[in-house]
């Protein structure tokens, strides 16, 4: 990858760290288990984490029980075979997205407090005009006044599509939206909890992670610089193929276009720090308050322009996130060239077409399925 100035990481696995090897192993494990585990002053082994991310998904943990295990893990740091297991304990439990293997999820774990406009969704509708592949995960609005699901809404999208109608619209428009509520209702077990004990906690970054699609490829964007090298460390974990875990150094969980963005690329097992900023792209830096948003109308205003190729902050962090994603998803042959492929879909009306489509082809489909209901 040519836009970065990169150095390998020292290590991206600890593998004594991992007592059972691979979580192929399967054990049997409680919250109640893995909490004593962790009060002891150990981590858990992936193998551990994903049975007791089990048995939460199960019903089988009190609410004192996952209340405590959550605060536990906040308060040490969970660890990646921690968040490995986690996630594929999600994903075994999700509904599952058929998608073909190049399909990329463009998104952000949230919680950087930005209140920015929704980067990721915009890039993702670029990139399916560009002719990649979206399988996008996503929810409402967690800490800021609007999601992608909120923005997508706004924007005329049905969002509660089922796996199949998802898939079509990956296959028909090249992006499709998972809604994390329909998609995980295991995870009735700890929405409850979640709310109550009122912190941050690790399912605010597992989201992505548990994508029901299975994606392999990944832009990913991470609140702090800590959680980066971790999520990254995750990704080789579970599978992935190539991805690219993402932090601006104003705060941003996405590609910053106002500030240099610190990088973990994943490819072949290994991850790769690196630095990314506008200018490497040919790109003039913006004013973070380009890219404020607000509620769901004003987001849905803010794409809009952005896809109508309207200049300014907003086109800048889009570029780049879309460029990366495209880069990502092997579209492009760096980060420099992506930029220029999404600004001729941009430009051309290709990301604005995908767009009108996405929301007529998920608009039909969702009545089908009501109808069928």
């Amino acid at each position: 990858m040519h836009d970065f100035r990169s150095k390998r990481c020292s290590s991206t696995q600890n593998p004594s760290s991992r007592r059972t090897g691979c979580a192929c192993w399967r054990i049997s494990l409680d919250a109640r288990e893995a909490l004593g585990i962790i009060a002891s002053g150990k981590t858990l082994s992936r193998a551990e984490a994903e049975a007791a991310m089990g048995s939460v998904m199960a019903g089988e943990a009190t609410a004192a029980q996952l209340g405590a295990l959550l605060a536990a893990l906040h308060v040490r740091g969970e660890t990646a075979d921690e968040i490995a297991g986690f996630a594929s304990a999600m994903r075994a439990n999700a509904l599952r997205v058929v998608v073909d293997d190049g399909a990329i999820d463009v998104v952000g774990t949230g919680g950087d407090r930005s209140n920015s406009i929704n980067i990721s969704t915009i890039s993702a509708l670029v990139v399916a005009g560009a002719g990649g592949h979206v399988a996008k995960h996503g929810n409402r609005a967690a800490s800021s006044q609007c999601g992608s699901a909120d923005v997508l809404e706004a924007l005329g999208v049905r969002i509660d599509l089922g796996p199949d109608g998802v898939a079509q619209c990956v296959r028909e428009v090249g992006v499709g939206f998972m809604f994390a509520p329909r998609f995980h209702p295991a995870m009735r077990h700890a929405g409850p909890v979640r709310r109550e004990i009122g912190i941050r906690t690790v399912f605010n970054v597992l989201g992505p992670l548990a994508n029901p699609a299975g994606v392999r490829r990944y832009l990913l964007g991470v609140p702090s610089v800590a959680l980066g090298a971790t999520i990254a460390a995750a990704l080789v974990e579970l599978g992935a193929e190539r991805a690219l875990v993402v932090h601006g150094t104003d705060g941003l969980d996405e590609i910053s276009p106002s500030a240099d963005t610190r990088t973990w690329e994943v490819s072949s097992g290994s991850v790769r720090e690196g630095h990314l900023a506008p200018e490497d792209l040919g790109l003039r830096r913006a004013e973070r308050i380009e890219i404020t948003g607000g509620d769901p109308a004003t987001n849905a205003t803010a794409a809009r322009a952005v896809l109508d190729g309207t200049h300014g902050g907003a086109r800048t962090a889009v570029l780049m996130n879309a460029a990366a994603a495209l880069w990502v998803a092997g579209l492009a042959g760096s980060v420099k060239e992506g930029v220029a492929i999404v600004t001729r879909a941009i430009d051309g009306g290709a990301a604005r077409d995908a767009l009108a489509r996405f929301a007529a082809t998920s608009q039909r489909i969702g009545a089908a399925e009501g109808a069928r209901a």
